[in-house]
């Protein structure tokens, strides 16, 4: 069995059902694996957008302590 990687605009609606027919025709099979921490780096940039992005001053308050 091989493995196929696709990439696509998840808000393109033709790239979704053209996705959704290929794997309608039993050929294929989705295959989800849980996303990897890649570094430390992303794990704290995750957290400060999510911080950023609440807006409040208590939830920014540890991210502006740690620099």
């Amino acid at each position: 069995m091989c493995k196929i990687t696709l990439s696509y605009n998840e808000n393109n609606a033709l790239a979704r059902r053209k996705l959704a027919l290929l794997l309608s025709t039993g050929l294929f099979t989705q295959i989800t694996e849980p996303m990897q921490e890649s570094n430390d780096d992303a794990k704290q940039y995750r957290e400060l957008r999510d911080a950023f992005f609440s807006g409040s001053r208590k939830s920014m308050s540890q991210v502006i302590a740690n620099f």
